[in-house]
């Protein structure tokens, strides 16, 4: 954004300079006649019949044209900064979108991509010992259509249209398959992930923006539970609203207010096993409020008391008919 400003800056300059130049000749022009009829062959002269002159002062004129000048550059030069910083407005604007769908997607296909890269290690393991593969390769070209998902949802996004009218999508499998998917990067570290479903439910979000909010919350319980520990996902209809709690046994939340987890690149201590970019719970929670619900911390040990409680996420959705 600092080089938008100096655009603005730069092309005010300009404005400013070019505007200085026509106020500067036009005054210098007056200037040059006030002399010019100060001469006194000019003052001498007698008015012609039925002519009347009026004679003031050369300097005093002078004076009011070097004021008028001075004026008339000052109001050039904040006319001309205004401008140009409205006219640059559009262009910051489309900058931070662009950032931000740059970062966005980076953050929404690293996960899937690292599923897919795991699953076809398996399946390579799988054809050299000659074992069953058709689950696996099935599977994988399920992660593939989920990217395809994914990348038409962030574009969907950033195009400001991603409503997700008239779309829904079924509770149960979509929080079964994405625990699954989760499963592959968990079992690395020795973490089980658990989910139960209590019962049925349908919810107002398409299944790839229902499965990217999964996915991250599941993702970053995974990210910040010791090795060994639980992933718990519970998800039930509580009076025509869908919950989804996520618990790690991670230390719970350290180094950030519990408030800002959900803020744009908000970051706590480094607890987990790997760094985040702080974007996937901002994305979470704009697509729970854009579709009437919300996300937020329930529990969490915090302070690194090790407890061994760690920390609940509850995603709320209403249900569709």
């Amino acid at each position: 954004m600092r080089s938008v400003r100096r655009a603005a800056l730069r092309t005010a300059w300009q404005v400013t300079a070019v505007s200085t130049g026509l106020v500067v000749g036009i005054l210098g022009l007056a200037a040059l006649f006030v002399l010019d009829q100060s001469r006194p062959t000019e003052l001498l002269e007698r008015p012609k019949p039925g002519e009347s002159k009026i004679y003031v002062d050369s300097h005093e004129v002078l004076v009011a044209l070097i004021v008028l000048g001075v004026a008339a550059v000052a109001i050039v030069g904040f006319a001309s900064w205004g401008i140009s910083r409205r006219a640059v407005t559009p262009i910051g604007a489309a900058l931070r979108m662009q950032r931000a769908f740059v970062a966005d997607a980076s953050h929404e296909l690293r996960t899937p991509l690292t599923v897919l890269d795991t699953r076809v290690q398996l399946l390579d393991r799988r054809l050299a010992r000659g074992e069953p593969y058709a689950e696996t390769l099935a599977a994988a070209r399920r992660d593939t259509r989920t990217m395809i998902d994914v990348v038409a949802d962030l574009l969907l996004v950033a195009e400001a249209s991603a409503t997700d009218a008239g779309t829904s999508a079924d509770l149960r499998p979509t929080v079964l398959s994405s625990a699954e998917d989760l499963r592959l990067l968990a079992t690395e570290r020795r973490v089980r992930v658990e989910a139960v479903v209590a019962n049925e439910g349908r919810v107002g979000l398409s299944e790839p923006s229902l499965r990217r909010s999964l996915v991250v919350l599941i993702d970053n319980a995974v990210a910040h539970t010791p090795d060994g520990g639980v992933v718990r996902v519970d998800a039930r209809v509580e009076r025509g609203t869908a919950i989804v709690r996520v618990q790690d046994t991670g230390p719970g939340i350290t180094g950030i207010d519990v408030d800002q987890v959900f803020e744009r690149f908000a970051h706590g201590a480094e607890t987990g096993q790997r760094r985040g970019f702080g974007i996937g719970l901002s994305l979470v929670r704009d697509l729970a409020v854009r579709h009437g619900g919300r996300v937020l911390v329930e529990s969490t040990s915090g302070s690194g008391s090790g407890s061994g409680s760690g920390t609940t996420m509850r995603l709320e959705l209403p249900l569709v008919r």
